[in-house]
């Protein structure tokens, strides 16, 4: 939990405090909306006096904790002309809590079963020259939510897009995990069957990047231990639940012994599943090139080094290298296919 205020949950939340029992695929990971229990009347935000410029403004809403939300985010909630909402319950209750008044204003829904309905709406309003504000139910939109189709026809309508940057389930997650940061991959909720899973693992697994998952809680026994499968046990993880919430929780370890750990427990709330990227394998000289040898009776240079790379989990340039040097020892160093 950030900050000392004890959750008040939004419509919908489970009674701790969590988002129910499993995340929406395709969207950002959902949390309730805390704020300060007791804390007397709520005030009013007092907006800039700045007029909100006319275009799309996507809005970054709190994955847990009300107060995460940013000043520049309740600027726009207060003073856009057109509001449209993942989740307009959600929506109303965020703006109650901050003292964002909806005056005459309208609170219109946009999500992933009326988006083709509501578009046309949304674009005449940007093409009468008005300002909207898009919210997502929970987190930056465009992450996993269905803001995606609507700010390609604003851009392809020549309308101005702009970014309420702020909360995000993805980063807040890489931030608590401590697995490196300086190159990561989002990819999303992994398949639901079994076979479908972990063929889709398998494609992420030699990726030289911190790979970052949405699950829902009755899955992540299965993703867990499709991981160990694909990516191994010893690849080191972080299971994020409940970010910035009152049962926030982070467990960090081997995916052999986060894979135990979740096996058969029953679990709540939403969950980010963060992984280390592919280490390279320490593979002795005589065996890369017997494996280079093998392959260069079959394919061309460039596409036996990238097999075995990618086999043996090598960097294909060291890989590549390595099959340059067995075609310059003689002919009898290879008997591969022509360039």
């Amino acid at each position: 939990m950030i900050g000392d205020a004890k959750p008040e949950a939004l419509p919908g939340a489970a009674e701790d405090g969590s988002a129910g029992d499993a995340a929406a695929p395709g969207r950002e990971a959902k949390t309730g909306a805390a704020t300060e229990k007791g804390s007397g009347p709520r005030q009013a935000h007092v907006p800039a006096s700045r007029a909100i410029e006319p275009g799309l403004h996507f809005i970054a809403t709190p994955i847990g904790a009300a107060r995460d939300i940013t000043l520049r985010a309740l600027d726009i909630l207060a003073g856009a002309e057109l509001i449209a909402a993942e989740d307009t319950r959600t929506l109303r209750h965020l703006m109650d809590i901050h003292g964002v008044a909806l005056g005459d204003r309208q609170i219109i829904a946009y999500h992933d079963h009326n988006g083709a309905q509501m578009r046309p709406r949304i674009l005449r309003a940007l093409a009468e020259g008005k300002s909207v504000a898009y919210a997502s139910e929970a987190g930056t939109p465009l992450v996993a939510d269905p803001g995606y189709q609507l700010g390609r026809a604003a851009i392809e309508a020549g309308h101005k897009v702009f970014a309420a940057p702020g909360p995000s389930a993805v980063l807040a997650a890489l931030t608590v995990s401590g697995l490196p940061s300086d190159r990561f991959l989002f990819a999303g909720f992994a398949p639901a069957t079994a076979s479908a899973r972990l063929r889709w693992l398998e494609d992420l697994a030699p990726v030289a990047a911190t790979v970052i998952l949405y699950e829902s809680p009755k899955r992540i026994s299965e993703l867990l231990g499709a991981l160990v499968q694909t990516f191994g046990g010893e690849r080191e993880a972080a299971v994020c639940r409940e970010l910035t919430k009152r049962f926030e929780e982070v467990t960090r370890g081997p995916l052999a012994r986060l894979a135990s750990d979740f096996d058969g427990r029953p679990v709540k709330g939403e969950i980010v599943v963060v992984i280390d990227r592919a280490q390279g394998r320490k593979v002795d000289t005589a065996d890369l090139e017997a494996a280079l040898k093998d392959a260069l009776t079959r394919m061309r240079l460039k596409d036996a080094a990238a097999a075995v790379a990618e086999t043996l989990g090598l960097p294909r340039r060291e890989v590549y290298q390595a099959a340059l040097r067995l075609e310059n020892d003689g002919p009898g160093g290879r008997g591969a296919c022509p360039e």
